[in-house]
Order: structure tokens, then C-alpha cells, then sequence
């Protein structure tokens, strides 16, 4: 897909961004949808899968991975490893046997500033460890204990 998005990184950053946009895409199991949102690439669980949607607008589908490039890095947002500790420790761990120092995070954001070093392999695998029905879940129970997750 194109999007106007993609137009917006700068050119020094394309294609290391087409890359983490490629790899989100062909590793996020089946039920995932894609679109553009003002601030990067989306990948949600749709509203016929998930008909609430999301809880500060639901008319949007629940976001679950967004892509963007920021001012002095892209940025990977994975719902997944901020609502579940487990997801966390195994890409922490796996991030650092890989490159013996910590992963560049946030609560929800995967920083990643050296364009020719991303972990595309490992982000792959991340994107393939939860499908949209185990996000549902872990989203409902985040939300009905009043810890959300977004």
C-alpha cells in the first residue's frame, strides 16, 4: 500500500522505514488491519473483530502496533509489550544476547535511532507473538481492571 505518510519521512530515513513498515506487515499474524493515521502507520484489530473499538474513540479500531518517524528516530509502538510483562522481558532479553546493550525504550515505544543496526529479525518475531484475539483479551482485561493499556 501507499500511503501519504511514507512521503512525510524524510529521505534519509525511507527506506530503513520502508523496511520496519514491511517487516511489521509481513509478520503480524492474520486479523490485523492496516491504515494511515496522522501520526504514522497503523495496525489495528477492526471494528467487525472488535466492535467496541477504542476506548478514547470508538469509532477507531483498537491500535495495536504504530509506526512513525519521529524527529531523531523511527519509533515502533507495540500495545503488546506494554500491557504484558512477559512480551517485555523476552524482547528485552532477546534485544540484548543480540546486541549486548538494552533496547532505546518507552512504556510502549521501541526506539530505534541506527537505521543500518534495526532488529528487524527480532521485530519480526515481536509482531508474531500476539494475534488480534490474544490482544483483545489482554486490552479488556487491562481495561475492566482500570490499568489500560493504551
Amino acid at each position: 500500500m501507499e500511503y501519504a505518510y511514507f512521503e512525510q519521512v524524510d529521505l534519509e530515513r525511507q527506506e530503513a522505514f520502508l523496511s520496519l513498515y514491511q517487516t511489521v506487515k509481513d509478520h503480524l499474524p492474520p486479523g490485523f488491519i492496516e491504515h494511515e493515521g496522522p501520526y504514522g502507520i497503523n495496525f489495528s484489530v477492526p471494528l467487525e473483530t472488535y466492535p467496541l473499538g477504542y476506548h478514547c474513540d470508538p469509532k477507531q479500531p483498537l491500535p495495536f502496533i504504530t509506526i512513525a518517524a519521529q524527529k531523531s528516530h523511527l519509533a515502533l509502538y507495540h500495545m503488546g509489550v506494554y500491557a504484558r510483562k512477559d512480551l517485555l522481558d523476552w524482547f528485552t532479553e532477546a534485544y540484548q544476547a543480540q546486541f549486548k546493550r538494552k533496547p532505546d525504550m518507552g512504556k510502549s515505544c521501541i526506539r530505534l535511532k541506527k537505521y543500518n543496526q534495526m532488529p528487524l529479525e527480532l521485530i519480526g518475531l515481536l509482531c508474531s507473538k500476539m494475534t488480534p484475539e490474544e490482544w483483545v483479551s489482554c486490552y479488556e482485561q487491562a481495561f475492566r481492571s482500570g490499568n489500560r493499556a493504551s
